[in-house]
């Protein structure tokens, strides 16, 4: 499993991997799919299997001794980082354990891995790879072949109420499961971390087993359901019959779910649904305003005023829509992101925004098709594999200010209990004043923002949503 410097696939060096301890560093305050679904397939052939959730329990070195392998969920650019000092204290407590990485970020950091010692890795549809920890055999890089999807099977790992809750207006609280209906993407957003993998592929995974996996998180105290699909509109009608199934079966359980904001237009006459369903809230990745680079930086497929026709559209249903940007990257300016602010205002979504989003910096990871724009050598720098991305620095030095700034006021200002009002509001007089007066006078001024109000009015996740 795996690929060794030769290019050829590298196998483990054992008959039966008997001991094999999955571990997962951070997954977005979610119980891990990415540790529950490979346990379910690894167990149903033969494997004696551990799961540990390092975001909810400390380090388990007596697992890790014990252990014949240790595979490492890698599913975006947080969990790869954290994981790093533990795949080394791995190889000083276990140097014979065989190590493997897994997810997204394992293919496209394969160099760095096998550095560490890694010797197996898995991208894209991963479970099937695994297995030949059981039975050994060559298997590539990145699988994207149609596999056999199973139940996950969520044994040991610690208990629903321990993760992210949903909050509704009022202030109750709902304890959330997390499952996925489909894998991978049929776009190509230059920015995201799917594409470098599924090279524009997605598969379905089937609506039994999806059922099955929310039934078995229900009669766990589930009364929420996340689905982590990249995008839950890519097969529009599995989407469809499964939320028709789920309000059937579960009419009081509640759900979110990712979507474009192309298909939330393209398949608008299906949002009457969402809401009928039980849909809490719907995330979309709208990045930016700026059509430019909207367009021909990230390639999203919506422009500005697509953005605009959703919000409302989405005010007009009773349906809750929670936006998400990456307002910090080379082609942004101090005026532009006012205008990101006063949009954001103007369209009554300064509590539908999560303030992390207000200060996120572009990620350039390995593989991302950003290196591929005409702009890219002028803009993005060398990489930095202490960081597991290319540097880039903005043309004005006040931008890149700005945006350290912020991120410091809003981390303090969410450790304090802010409500978002007043986060936004300071973020909007930060970068007011980081402008100069000409510049200030463009951009005009904020749309009246009223103070902070004492109930929640819309229903939110306690993790915020990050990288």
């Amino acid at each position: 499993m795996g690929e060794g410097a030769s290019g050829r696939s590298v196998v483990p060096d054992w008959e039966k991997a008997l001991r094999v301890l999955l571990i997962s560093t951070y997954e977005l305050g979610r119980q891990p799919f990415g540790l529950a679904s490979p346990a379910a397939w690894l167990r149903n052939a033969g494997a004696e299997v551990v799961c540990l959730d390092l975001a909810r329990q400390p380090l388990n070195e007596e697992a890790l001794r014990a252990a014949d392998a240790v595979a490492f969920y890698l599913p975006m650019h947080t969990a790869t980082r954290l994981a790093i000092p533990v795949i080394q204290r791995t190889r000083e407590i276990n140097p014979a354990a065989h190590l493997c990485a897994y997810g997204l970020y394992a293919p496209v950091n394969a160099e760095l891995l096998r550095k560490l010692g890694v010797r197996t890795i898995a991208g894209g549809e991963f479970e099937e790879a695994l297995l030949t920890l059981v039975h050994p055999g060559p298997a590539p890089l990145i699988s994207l072949a149609r596999q056999r999807f199973v139940t996950p099977d969520r044994s040991g790992l610690p208990p629903l109420e321990q993760y992210a809750q949903l909050v509704l207006p009022g202030g109750a609280r709902r304890t959330v499961g997390y499952t996925e209906a489909s894998r991978g993407c049929k776009h190509w957003c230059r920015h995201c971390p799917v594409v470098p993998v599924y090279q524009g592929h997605f598969r379905i995974v089937p609506r039994e087993v999806v059922l099955e996996d929310i039934r078995r998180q229900v009669a766990a105290g589930a009364q929420h359901i996340t689905f982590g699909d990249p995008d839950f509109f890519n097969g529009i009608g599995h989407a469809v019959e499964l939320v028709r199934a789920l309000g059937r079966e579960f009419p009081q359980v509640t759900y979110d779910a990712t979507i474009k904001v192309e298909h939330l237009l393209r398949h608008s006459e299906h949002l009457p649904l969402l809401r009928e369903t039980g849909c809490a809230l719907v995330v979309s990745a709208v990045e930016s305003v700026d059509d430019y680079v909207l367009q021909h930086i990230l390639e999203k497929g919506h422009t500005r005023a697509d953005f605009v026709r959703v919000a409302r559209m989405f005010r007009e249903l009773g349906l809750v829509l929670a936006p998400t940007f990456v307002p910090f990257h080379p082609w942004m300016t101090l005026e532009g992101y006012a205008d990101l602010l006063a949009e954001i205002a103007a369209l009554d979504l300064v509590e539908h925004v999560s303030p992390v989003q207000l200060s996120i910096r572009l990620l350039v990871p390995a593989g991302s098709r950003l290196l591929e724009l005409p702009e890219a050598p002028a803009a993005i720098g060398e990489f930095d594999q202490s960081a597991l991305s290319y540097r880039w620095a903005h043309p004005d030095a006040r931008v890149d200010k700005l945006q350290r700034e912020l991120e410091a006021a809003i981390a303090r200002a969410v450790t304090a209990k802010e409500d978002r009002r007043t986060i936004f509001r300071r973020a909007w007089e930060m970068t007011h004043e980081a402008m100069s007066l000409a510049e200030a006078a463009r951009a005009g001024r904020l749309p009246d923002v009223p103070p902070g109000r004492p109930r929640v009015t819309i229903p939110y996740l306690t993790e915020p949503w990050y990288c």
